[in-house]
């Protein structure tokens, strides 16, 4: 893993080609992904698998760098161009060019901050994911109980607030929740 000894320079990592650092970005999004997954709780390795598969495929990358992209950097956008436009040996099976071709220049940035040191800059980036998929969840409970939730999430754990309005509103809740 990473060490201080093994940080590259952002000048040396800059001179790898955009695959290589794609190569490494790679392995960082996905071991991000898979242990995000199981700390979020219970479940069983082939579950985790299928869902992992689905978050670091070129179509699920590609769907966050919509939200990902204004917030880089001028130079990790340079590294994402470079990635995004590099001849690359293989084609993906499941997903467009395009789609193959940003999720490239995703890995490349992160390839990139990883090789140079800057892994609180992965995870600042990397929790903007986070942040989409509570609102998301948010919003799924909201139309489904039909009231006001907010989720919160700690380094280990997280709460769920459930607003509702006199006895029999909870009524109301308690019995929607106790059908699922």
């Amino acid at each position: 893993m990473l060490t201080e000894k093994n940080v590259m320079t952002k000048m040396e990592t800059k001179q790898l080609n955009p695959v290589v650092l794609a190569f490494v970005g790679d392995a960082v999004y996905s071991l991000y992904v898979r242990e995000r997954m199981v700390k979020s709780g219970g479940g069983k390795a082939s579950d985790f698998q299928r869902a992992a598969s689905k978050l670091v495929s070129a179509q699920g990358q590609s769907v966050f760098l919509d939200r990902l992209l204004p917030l880089l950097t001028e130079e990790e956008a340079e590294v994402f161009r470079r990635g995004k436009n590099a001849k690359k040996a293989t084609k993906s099976k499941n997903a467009t060019s395009l789609q193959y071709n940003r999720s490239t220049g995703f890995e490349a940035v992160l390839g990139f901050l990883y090789l140079a040191g800057e892994t609180e800059r992965i995870t600042q980036l990397l929790s903007v994911a986070d942040d989409e998929e509570f609102k998301a969840v948010e919003k799924k409970l909201e139309d489904l109980l039909g009231t006001k939730v907010k989720i919160s999430s700690g380094a280990k754990k997280g709460k769920i607030e459930i607003e509702y309005y006199g006895n029999e509103d909870l009524e109301r809740l308690l019995d929607l929740i106790s059908r699922r």
